[in-house]
């Protein structure tokens, strides 16, 4: 069974910057791809960013160019946000996911707001 859980999130002002944590316990292996999602209050989820299982990254085009995702290792996953914008804010969730299964966080919040 794998885990994950998202950290980082809080209040930061617009331009601010905040970095979130994907981290996966449990049978995670090299093979999982990542995706971030966000929610905001009223709204669909919808995919931020992703990174594959061999490095290759895309974005959405709301946040091409201020967010990037990376990982360290097969366990963790980051997202850091530049130039936040109020637009940004929602509860942000993790997905580790191979073409047979998918698992997802509790999701972490984050507001942009002065």
């Amino acid at each position: 069974q794998v885990q994950v859980v998202e950290s980082g999130g809080g209040l930061v002002q617009p331009g601010g910057s905040l970095r979130l944590s994907c981290a996966a316990s449990g049978s995670i292996l090299s093979s999982y791809h990542t995706s971030w999602y966000r929610q905001a209050p009223g709204k669909q989820r919808e995919l931020v960013a992703s990174i594959t299982s061999g490095g290759s990254t895309n974005y959405a085009d709301s946040v091409e160019g201020r967010f990037t995702i990376s990982r360290d290792n097969a366990k963790t996953v980051y997202l850091q946000m530049n130039s936040l914008k109020p637009e940004d804010t929602g509860v942000y969730f993790c997905k580790r996911f191979t073409t047979l299964m998918a698992y997802w966080g509790q999701g972490t919040q984050v507001t942009v707001s002065s």
